[in-house]
C-alpha cells in the first residue's frame, strides 16, 4: 500500500508525469494523436487540481485551496449550462462536463505554474 501511496503522491506533485505517461501509452496502443492528447488532458486534470490546491494552501497558508477550485468549477458549470440553455433551449450534460473539465485543465495548469513559481521564489528569498 505504501508503494501505491508514494506513486500517487509523486504523480500529484509533478502532474506532467501522468500526462506524458497516458499520452505515450495511449498513442502506442491506438496510434491516434488527438485521442491520446485528449485522454492525457482528462487524466492529468485530476492531478493538476490536487497539485494546484496543495500549492495554494502552501503559498497562502490556508486550507481553502481545494474548496476554491471546486467553487470555481461549479460556477463555470453554471455559467456554461446557462449559456447552453439560452442558446439551444436545453443543457447537454455530457458536453457541459467535458467543457468544464477541459477548462479546469487549462486553469489549474496555469495556476500550478504560477503558484509553483511564487512558492519557489518565496523559498529562495527566505534562504
Amino acid at each position: 500500500m505504501s508503494l501505491l501511496s508514494d506513486t500517487l503522491t509523486v504523480l500529484a506533485i509533478v502532474p506532467i508525469i501522468p500526462f506524458f505517461l497516458v499520452y505515450i501509452i495511449h498513442y502506442y496502443l491506438k496510434r491516434d494523436k488527438k485521442a491520446a492528447l485528449l485522454l492525457a488532458m482528462d487524466v492529468t486534470t485530476l492531478f493538476l487540481i490536487l497539485a494546484a490546491a496543495a500549492l495554494f494552501n502552501i503559498v497562502f497558508k490556508s486550507g481553502f485551496g481545494l474548496y476554491l477550485i471546486v467553487l470555481i468549477l461549479l460556477i463555470a458549470g453554471g455559467l456554461i449550462g446557462g449559456a447552453q440553455n439560452r442558446l439551444k433551449g436545453k443543457v447537454d450534460v455530457r458536453r457541459l462536463l467535458r467543457a468544464v473539465w477541459r477548462l479546469a485543465f487549462a486553469g489549474t495548469g496555469v495556476a500550478y505554474i504560477l503558484l509553483f513559481l511564487i512558492s519557489f521564489i518565496t523559498y529562495i528569498s527566505a534562504a
